[in-house]
């Protein structure tokens, strides 16, 4: 990721979004998020986003320009994906195996020395029978952070040591 950008992070309040947010300021990067509601707002500007769109008081087409966001170049699936996007950037993790371990480490790095935080939804999901109320809750918009299914009912919380 470059550094002295403007990033858009939407769904930044979710369990991919907050850590998007996080990892585009730590590079040095302005950060714009949309969320849906005012906890999830307060979370936003606690990682230090720049400016939160709450899209439910703020109208978001204001910040489209008059002909909205086009993508340039791509044709197909790609346009209609990309239609409510200016860009997006990615990559397919099974690639780049030979980069998990450094980023891992990074990633470890930063989250032990406090710099990278991690937002888990209070709501509990136990069993593999609770997975489908746990989707459907993620589509509900009231979760924030990350959601977690904990497949064995029988297990007792400790303190993950990374």
């Amino acid at each position: 990721m470059e550094s002295r950008q403007t990033v858009l992070v939407t769904a930044a309040a979710g369990g991919t979004g907050q850590f998007a947010v996080q990892l585009a300021k730590i590079a040095g990067n302005k950060v714009v998020a949309t969320c849906g509601g005012t906890q999830k707002a307060a979370l936003l500007k606690d990682f230090g986003v720049d400016r939160v769109i709450d899209y439910r008081k703020e109208d978001i087409k204001l910040y489209q320009g008059e002909s909205g966001w086009k993508p340039s170049n791509y044709t197909g699936l790609c346009e209609k994906i990309l239609s409510k996007s200016q860009s997006v950037a990615g990559f397919f993790l099974m690639n780049y195996p030979h980069l998990w371990r450094a980023h891992l480490e990074r990633l470890h790095n930063l989250y032990t020395t406090g710099k990278l935080k991690i937002a888990l939804d209070p709501k509990q999901f136990l069993g593999v029978k609770s997975v489908a109320d746990a989707v459907e809750y993620l589509h509900s918009g009231q979760s924030i952070g990350k959601v977690v299914v904990c497949i064995d009912p029988s297990f007792s919380q400790v303190t993950a040591r990374l």
